[in-house]
This record gives structure tokens, C-alpha cells and sequence, in this order.
């Protein structure tokens, strides 16, 4: 989870959690110690992230002028081209080089200090650390929010229908388009997360979910109160299996989530569930964490 980026924190913390992970494995430090990676330690990302972004070219506007650009391209502009893209990516080789060093140092340095810390400190150190994040325990999935669909005549007891689909995301303005987010899903609630950021944008306890569904093999819906979300995932499945077994565990009711057109109404009433599932309905709040955590 570490390594995948999933735990958002410092680089300062990152390293120190490659101290203990060394610790724990190789005991205190000896230059005749045996070395992993860097990148079985650090996330590589964070490396990446250091790198400056490529030069940002400007489409070609017209035809005309997108076939002068593919025969230079054919001709020794293209081969100029070619060279600078070999020297460009050269010199980030190096810098990354550059930077996997300083970073491998930094944590050896942090490492040194552990010494006389046994295995199971360390172990205990590093699973410390992680737990300060809020979102510990829950499994994480990368999910594109494609729109929230509100839900009309509530307030003045009408039946649900569905409202116009609107591409509006959680922070974003209408017609932002999709949003990637991290779905968190934990024994307590369900949460949305920006990639990176250690705080959740919202969270759902299980009592204001009504149901939950999938249209197709890669659009997943989940219904909380007044609106739907709608999502596009590659793991619908493992999102639904592991939301019912967190229900189940909860001794709730399983939600139905049978495949269904995203324009349809509901066929029944949303299914009640019990005030005890979460403690809380509303923002995040620091909770006991509870399984593992895993990606």
C-alpha cells in the first residue's frame, strides 16, 4: 500500500518508514547488510514526481499545416527532433539517477539511527506510522467520478425519480468532466479521497447508503440519500463483493446491485439500514482502524 502510493504523507515519513522496513529486515545497519531497491522502499512515484513536466507542444490547427509538419517529420527535422527527445530523455534518466541517490542516503541516514531497535519494534514503528492516516484499513480503488444525480422531490414527499444527468463532480464546477478519485471502502464507511490527499472529500456511513449498482461491466453507482454517484471502475465486481461483506459482517442487510440501466428508477424503496452500522452520519471522523490495509 506504502509502495503503490496509497498512504498520502511526507516524504520525510516515507523515508523514515524505509528506515524501519530495513530495520526490521536487515536488523541495524552494516555496510555488508544486503540492500533491496529503492524501489521496494520508497515509493517510486514520488521520484517521478520531482522530474520537470515535457514541453508542451500546441496542436496544429489546420490540415495544411498538420502535412508540412508530418514532412518535416520525414526529413532531417524529424531526425533533429529525435536526437533532442534522446537527449531530453537522457538527462531524466540522470536526474532520476541523481535523485534515487540522495533519497537511498537520506534513508540510510534514518536507518542509523534505529540502531538497537529490535524486529518487532520496527514493525510496530511502521504500522504506527501508517495508522495516523484516517483512511487505514479501508481497501482503496481508482475510480473515475463521471457525475452525481441528484435526486428530486424528496423534500416535499414525491415519489424518487431521477434528475437530469449533470457532469458535476464533488469540488468541480458543472462540465469539469471526470474526476479521479480513490473510492475507500472500510468497515465503518465509504469514502472519497483526491489521489494523495490524506483527507477524505466526503464519507458516507453504511445508514446513508440505499443501494448500490452497476449498469455495465465498468460504470458503478452507489445511491447516498439525496443523489447518485456514478463512477467508472474496471472493478465493479470487487467493489460490490467487498461493500456486502462489510454489510454482512455489520449484520445488516446485503443491498441489491443488479444490473440495471443508470436511467431507470428505483423498482422499490430504498433499503433501510440500521443506525448502528456507523456511529456517525456525516464528515470523516477519526475512527479505531479496523482490518487490514491493503490496496
Amino acid at each position: 500500500m506504502v509502495l503503490r502510493g496509497y498512504v498520502p504523507t511526507s516524504e520525510e515519513t516515507l523515508q523514515t518508514l524505509a528506515a524501519l522496513r530495513l530495520q526490521s529486515l536487515n536488523s541495524d545497519f552494516s555496510t555488508h547488510a544486503p540492500f533491496p531497491r529503492l524501489e521496494e522502499l520508497f515509493p517510486p512515484h514520488v521520484l517521478h514526481a520531482r522530474l520537470p513536466p515535457p514541453p508542451h507542444r500546441p496542436p496544429t490547427k489546420c490540415r495544411g499545416a498538420r502535412l508540412r509538419a508530418g514532412l518535416l517529420a520525414g526529413g532531417l527535422w524529424g531526425q533533429a527532433l529525435a536526437k533532442q527527445r534522446a537527449e531530453r530523455d537522457q538527462r531524466l534518466r540522470g536526474r532520476l539517477r541523481e535523485e534515487g541517490a540522495s533519497t537511498m542516503a537520506a534513508i540510510v541516514e534514518k536507518w542509523k539511527l534505529l540502531q538497537g531497535m529490535g524486529r518487532p519494534e520496527a514493525m510496530a514503528a511502521y504500522v504506527a506510522l501508517v495508522r495516523e492516516w484516517p483512511g487505514f484499513g479501508s481497501t482503496l480503488f481508482d475510480v473515475d467520478l463521471h457525475a452525481v444525480r441528484p435526486r428530486l422531490g424528496m423534500m416535499q414527499g414525491q415519489p424518487w425519480q431521477w434528475a437530469t444527468l449533470t457532469p458535476l463532480s464533488l469540488q468541480s464546477p458543472v462540465g469539469s468532466g471526470p474526476q479521479r478519485l480513490w473510492l475507500g471502502i472500510g468497515a465503518k464507511a465509504v469514502s472519497l479521497y483526491k489521489p494523495g490527499e490524506p483527507e477524505p472529500l466526503d464519507s458516507f456511513c453504511y445508514s446513508r447508503i440505499s443501494s448500490f449498482g452497476a449498469s455495465d461491466s465498468s460504470t458503478f453507482r452507489l445511491s447516498v440519500e439525496d443523489r447518485d454517484l456514478l463512477f467508472e471502475t474496471s472493478q465493479v465486481n470487487e467493489i460490490a463483493q467487498l461493500l456486502n461483506t462489510y454489510l454482512a459482517s455489520a449484520g445488516a442487510q446485503q443491498l441489491p446491485w443488479a444490473q440495471e440501466p443508470p436511467t431507470s428508477p428505483p423498482a422499490s424503496e430504498p433499503t433501510v439500514l440500521p443506525q448502528g452500522v456507523c456511529p456517525v452520519a456525516g464528515p470523516w471522523q477519526h475512527q479505531p482502524p479496523v482490518g487490514s490495509s491493503h490496496s
